[in-house]
């Protein structure tokens, strides 16, 4: 299946998330309240968290959930053949601590490039269970409306085939297992994209450094590496340095 997909009618994509505030002292006493709850089971802990704990959790985890997180950024990668029929790859990032802006601006993109599902993937790595869900889920909080490609709600699973998973396709049929992007790139012999920071720095990186530029350079890391793994499951040769152009940077 995936050698009939012709590569240039694929958008590659990854976002980032961060706590929706930078502490659990930050929200609500609703929200705070809410959070304990849901660290409760975050955590796996057996009685209530104290104060502290939560506050910890929230920093480690909130990121994860739509609804105590917020994305910070969403880079893409855009795939073309040049004159030589030599395939290229456009990174582009969608970055800025206004996530409605954000939002608006990457739906803006699909509206007008990749609005037609029968026609045009989205790929990345865990993507239907972790970056699509939450992306249309701010997108709700922030009253923007869906455009067609991510209209995906009460969809059957033949419905959505425009939606490419690359650690779903390693799967072959195993779904216990949880393959990282960093393992699949060491074994198949294509760079790492955690040379610099990893997920789980991304909060300290915003909310402390306010270095949003290093996260968008990170995710577009993972951009590139999830399109190298697309093209070793295609048995494609893989896109070297000249064939990589990073838009607006």
């Amino acid at each position: 299946m995936l050698e009939q997909i012709d590569i240039a009618n694929v958008l590659f994509l990854d976002i980032e998330t961060v706590s929706g505030v930078a502490s659990f002292s930050d929200l609500g006493e609703d929200m705070q309240a809410l959070w304990a709850h849901k660290a409760r089971s975050v955590t796996r802990s057996s009685e209530d968290l104290t104060e502290e704990e939560a506050a910890a959790a929230y920093l480690d985890r909130a990121g994860i959930f739509a609804e105590f997180g917020k994305i910070v950024c969403i880079s893409v990668g855009a795939v073309h053949r040049d004159k030589d029929k030599r395939l290229k790859i456009r990174l582009k990032s969608f970055a800025s601590e206004d996530e409605g802006q954000l939002l608006k601006d990457f739906s803006e993109l699909l509206s007008q490039y990749y609005n037609n599902p029968a026609k045009y993937y989205l790929c990345g790595h865990n993507i239907k269970e972790f970056d699509i869900p939450y992306v249309c889920r701010r997108m709700v909080v922030n009253r923007l409306s869906f455009p067609k490609i991510l209209d995906i709600a009460g969809k059957k699973p033949w419905e959505t085939k425009h939606l490419l998973d690359t650690m779903e396709l390693w799967k072959f049929g195993d779904r216990k297992s949880y393959t990282s992007l960093k393992l699949l790139a060491a074994m198949l012999g294509f760079p790492s994209p955690k040379d610099d920071i990893d997920g789980s720095m991304v909060g300290r990186v915003f909310w402390e450094d306010n270095d949003i530029d290093r996260i968008a350079h990170y995710c577009e890391k993972d951009v590139l590496a999830t399109a190298q793994l697309f093209l070793r499951y295609q048995l494609a040769p893989l896109l070297e340095e000249d064939q990589v152009d990073h838009v607006g940077r």
